[in-house]
């Protein structure tokens, strides 16, 4: 039987659920709960010891505390490291893909978020003013892990967050001036003056993106070229690929940790800020989504697309806010609700993704195309048979 064949197949048939379950690995099975648990520790961290999070707050790296820079680049190095290099040229060529992927990032949902910034806290500057500014900050960093949870198409989710990042330099400070001063005084509402350093941005971007990709790089480039890529998959990426989600934990204890006494001393801001981002997630997932399936990019790319749409950049978030207006600021605190909310939901979107995939016939041209020496993650993968191979 063919590899397309085989692709084809796999994809109309999903996986029986309790098979599923078997084979998932005790961290992979219960993701949630360990997400869960981290969140409560940091927060009980936060708590018991108030110093704590000044300590963790006094080394910095581009604007953000070196533990969660730290966490951050142990969670991207092995989702990088397992991306074929090689083949990302198919990406690149595939302009429906490219096209769709900047109009959205860049179009679309920073003036989604703008409409639901000003329709649900008229009210509240402050707040407001910072989720613009999330909505602005496309992701760059943990979507490779929901996207390879997902069983995303991990070359096309490596080449759409480098293009994330390119116009992230150029376009930050453009859309920053757009959404906060331009388009308010266009429609008659109050504008926020705002600057921001494109030194800073490209700083951040750098060492959240640069360092990992060139680690990632490399350790397969020289691992293949030393024994190829039968070993490097079947050896070296399950070694170093559990990882990625033992950064996440760390990064999300480390983050409630920093931030958590913001949150619990200002409930009700917490759940005003938290409704509108909660809509910007489900809505723009799913609207990519319906995108992919509708333009016919298949399984993976359709899920790569809708993650780099719904994930946001909260380390540059984060920095940018305190950076301009304070670390006690609204603006800060809408920025620091966004990763207290985007993670727990992203994490069920990557179910949502994997039970959706029933209505994609086809895997992507280049899943497709994988060799059969090293088998590329069909749609009916699920986590745990995408870790049996990888992690």
């Amino acid at each position: 039987m063919s590899q397309s064949t085989t692709s084809a197949t796999a994809s109309s048939a999903p996986p029986d659920a309790s098979g599923v379950v078997a084979k998932l690995s005790l961290l992979d099975r219960f993701l949630p709960v360990w997400i869960i648990a981290a969140m409560a520790v940091g927060l009980g961290l936060g708590a018991a010891a108030p110093g704590f999070g000044e300590a963790l707050e006094s080394f910095k790296i581009a604007g953000v505390s070196l533990p969660i820079a730290l966490g951050l680049l142990i969670m991207m190095y092995p989702v990088l490291a397992k991306v074929r290099y090689d083949e990302t040229a198919t990406v690149i060529g595939d302009r429906k893909l490219i096209i769709t992927s900047l109009l959205i990032n860049w179009l679309l949902a920073p003036a989604f978020m703008f409409a639901l910034a000003w329709l649900f806290l008229p009210d509240l500057p402050e707040y407001r003013t910072g989720l613009i500014i999330v909505g602005l900050a496309r992701c760059i960093a943990m979507v490779l892990i929901w996207n390879d949870l997902a069983c995303g198409d991990r070359e096309a989710a490596a080449v759409l967050v480098a293009i994330n990042s390119v116009f992230q330099v150029i376009m930050f400070g453009v859309l920053g001036w757009f959404y906060l001063q331009l388009l308010p005084s266009w429609l008659g509402l109050p504008t926020t003056s705002a600057e921001f350093s494109v030194v800073a941005i490209t700083v951040s971007v750098l060492v959240f993106l640069g360092i990992p990709l060139v680690a990632g790089f490399l350790t397969r480039t020289l691992g293949e070229r030393a024994r190829g890529r039968d070993w490097y998959e079947e050896t070296v990426l399950p070694r170093i690929g559990p990882w990625a989600l033992y950064g996440l934990l760390f990064t999300i204890v480390v983050l409630f940790a920093l931030q958590g006494d913001q949150v619990l001393s200002s409930p009700l801001d917490v759940a005003r800020i938290a409704l509108p981002l909660t809509i910007y997630f489900l809505v723009t997932f799913g609207a990519s989504m319906l995108i992919g399936w509708l333009l016919r990019l298949g399984y993976e790319r359709s899920t790569t697309l809708s993650f780099t749409a719904a994930g946001n950049n909260f380390e540059l978030a984060i920095a940018v806010s305190i950076a301009t207006f304070g670390a006690t600021s609204g603006q800060a605190l809408a920025g620091i609700v966004g990763p207290l909310i985007e993670v727990p939901i992203l994490v069920a979107l990557v179910y949502v993704a994997l039970w959706a995939r029933r209505w994609f016939a086809t895997s992507t041209p280049a899943a497709v195309g994988a060799s059969p020496e090293s088998p590329r993650p069909s749609p009916a993968d699920t986590p745990a048979e995408t870790s049996e191979r990888t992690r």
